[in-house]
């Protein structure tokens, strides 16, 4: 009994880093989306985004193909 708890272990911290880079990427697919519902005759952003709309959607976009990488690296082991 004692092997098949070891065994599970690191099958749980497989899921738990599975379902943490999922919420991640969700995170970031919803602040794109909200990006890109801002006024289009807004150069930039509000209190919350000291940089153009874009340029944070970029950067939001990059952190997103990071995040699915890591999920892809850690389905495919």
């Amino acid at each position: 009994m004692a092997a098949a708890t070891a065994g599970s272990a690191p099958a749980k911290e497989v899921v738990e880093k599975k379902v943490e880079f999922m919420k991640e990427i969700r995170a970031h697919e919803v602040a794109i989306a909200e990006l890109g519902n801002l006024n289009p005759s807004r150069k930039a952003g509000n209190i919350f985004f000291r940089k153009s709309v874009k340029s944070v959607v970029t950067t939001e976009q990059k952190q997103l193909d990071q995040a699915k990488a890591r999920l892809n690296k850690l389905n495919q082991a």
